[in-house]
């Protein structure tokens, strides 16, 4: 099997483009990284419960202006936001989990 030298993996792109784990700027992506995939979670979560962001933020107190940052992972939220979110505007149950 041939191996292309000019290919990289997506590890080795991350590594060059925001440095190696453990370093700020890494860090500071996953970060981002992680935010942008709750929401887009969050998003899905609310389209499936045939909802809008202004239904989501009435039910939650919160703004339309403040779920769409959050759907757009442009807003780090507190872990009790997340609870409000899931459970008391989707009536989801979430959970976590630490590997």
């Amino acid at each position: 099997m041939k191996t292309n030298k000019n290919l990289t993996s997506f590890d080795e792109h991350l590594d060059k483009k925001y440095g190696k784990p453990g370093t700020a700027s890494r860090t500071d992506f996953e970060i981002k990284a992680k935010a942008f995939a709750i929401g887009e979670i969050i998003k899905d979560e609310r389209k499936n419960a045939k909802m809008t962001q202004e239904e989501l933020a009435n039910r939650t107190g919160t703004k339309k202006s403040f779920i769409s940052r959050i759907e757009n992972g442009h807003s780090d939220i507190q872990l009790s936001t997340l609870y409000k979110l899931i459970e008391q505007g989707l009536g989801k149950k979430i959970n976590l989990s630490i590997q």
